[in-house]
């Protein structure tokens, strides 16, 4: 049996925030993850925008932490390592019928304190976006929204988590837990922790979670859609992120210009019936062809490097008493009075991705307040960014590569990632096993071959650091490349 003051479930952004944050007291932390990796969840796959409020429901804790969270985005970004770019947004519209809800987005956001927005012309928004379809009628313009890596701003908290001090124990599936008189205890395959304070940030199996604690409150149905990324030259074309906003009932795409250069397209709209949840359908990819002719006609989806699926946990209530639960129009946190020392993230979405630091926050305060902790005074909240060969100048990376060779080893032509790169990546805290995994640390295998060529050379690096044979290293279901 293993103790600490504090256990998180789920290693996802909000699971690692949590643990970074929870390390700001005097408490041990462990965080539990199922998988062999974090970020391999919700998480992995999202639409990597960072919202600035205006799309919430005023007077919710949902519109005051997104507002606040997206204020201070940059710095928090900074602090990590991160790259943050805050592009703006255009929410565009066709007719009368998408300008009333443009409007209704205007009157929330400025009731939700959120500065820089405003209504404007089809004529000016294409004047900010040339690409854009000419019968565009109208547009509501957020100066504040952004965009962000996913995976490097998980993979940040987690290991600005573990250089305070929190440990993350990998490859451990909770299957069963059990209340006792001031403290739970957790039960994986491999061990039992005993904790006095638990958090639920499972994502999709958050469900799970709450029903081992006798908590039924909050029910999961999962949505999953399709994405798709075209090369550098549109991202160059689309300088903000743009929002769809349908004359009809439903939703349209997004385009957003990501940090690396390329043009996101999505989510689809289309069932998924019950397709695995990171697999992409014909009719999602149609969707978002027919959705990106419509709104940006220049537009060539042909020229995609990548097409991939998420999934999002759908939260709704199995009851009209769900206790200290705040409405579906909200952050469905569960903080029960028969169990003070649980907090269950069971349901969060969008904006899950902005408010992941200030939801870890408030989870920590509660654990300060509960447990009656002191500040940890040693805790570092800054995790410099790591070099990469492809950000170097020619002086810099000459300086790496006469200390170390490795670093003049480019193992990804397409991005410019080296072996010493790759090396930093497995041997980072938490660690890294998987070819997957590396390339959410490194960028390998996102360039236009895709890893044709450099898949092969990373499992070689895995099984020689790591001391496995290359046999052992295979796919697993959702095709990610793991140790047996």
């Amino acid at each position: 049996m293993l103790y600490y003051d504090a256990v998180v479930i789920g290693g996802g952004l909000l699971g690692c925030f949590t643990a970074r944050n929870l390390r700001r007291y005097d408490v041990s932390v462990a965080l539990l993850e199922a998988r062999e990796d974090v970020c391999t969840g919700v998480s992995r796959a999202n639409t990597a925008v960072v919202y600035g409020g205006q799309d919430n429901k005023p007077g919710t804790r949902k519109a005051g932490a997104c507002r606040r969270a997206n204020e201070t985005f940059g710095e928090l970004c900074e602090t990590l390592g991160v790259r943050f770019s805050r592009c703006g947004s255009l929410m565009v519209c066709f007719g009368e019928g998408g300008l009333r809800k443009l409007r209704r987005g205007l009157e929330r956001g400025t009731a939700n304190g959120v500065a820089g927005l405003r209504l404007i012309s089809g004529h000016e928004a294409r004047a900010l976006e040339p690409g854009l379809n000419p019968a565009v009628h109208a547009a509501l313009y957020a100066e504040n929204t952004g965009t962000v890596d996913p995976w490097e701003l998980c993979l940040a908290a987690a290991e600005n988590a573990c250089l305070n001090g929190a440990e993350f124990r990998l490859r451990e599936a909770v299957l069963h837990i059990e209340r006792g008189d001031g403290f739970f205890s957790v039960f994986t395959e491999k061990e039992e922790y005993r904790c006095r304070f638990l958090v639920n940030c499972a994502g999709l199996g958050a469900e799970k979670i709450n029903a081992m604690l006798g908590f039924r409150d909050i029910l999961l149905a999962p949505t999953r859609a399709d994405y798709m990324v075209l090369g550098e030259k549109h991202g160059r074309d689309i300088g903000r992120v743009i929002f769809y906003e349908p004359e009809e009932k439903g939703r349209g795409i997004t385009a957003v210009p990501t940090v690396d250069g390329n043009l996101m397209l999505g989510p689809s709209e289309i069932s998924r019936g019950g397709a695995p949840a990171f697999e992409t359908t014909a009719d999602g990819l149609r969707f978002i062809r027919e959705q990106a002719a419509l709104l940006l006609p220049g537009t060539d989806t042909c020229d995609a490097v990548r097409v991939f699926s998420a999934a999002r946990p759908n939260p709704r209530y199995a009851s009209d008493t769900a206790g200290n639960v705040r409405s579906i129009d909200d952050f469905p946190i569960f903080t029960p009075e028969s169990a003070p020392g649980y907090v269950s993230f069971c349901g969060i979405k969008t904006p899950g991705m902005t408010c992941a630091d200030y939801l870890g926050a408030f989870a920590a305060g509660r654990c300060r307040d509960l447990l009656g902790v002191r500040e940890n005074t040693a805790f570092d909240p800054v995790r410099p960014r790591p070099p990469a060969m492809s950000e170097l100048r020619d002086a810099e990376a000459g300086a790496l590569i006469a200390a170390d060779p490795r670093w003049g080893r480019i193992v990804c032509t397409c991005k410019q990632v080296s072996e010493a790169e790759i090396l930093r990546a497995i041997h980072a805290a938490p660690p890294c096993t998987t070819v997957d995994g590396v390339k959410r640390r490194t960028g390998c295998c996102l360039g236009t071959c895709q890893g044709s060529r450099c898949t092969e050379k990373i499992v070689g690096l895995l099984s020689r650091e790591l001391g496995v044979p290359v046999s052992e290293i295979a796919k697993d279901g959702d095709g990610s490349w793991i140790i047996r």
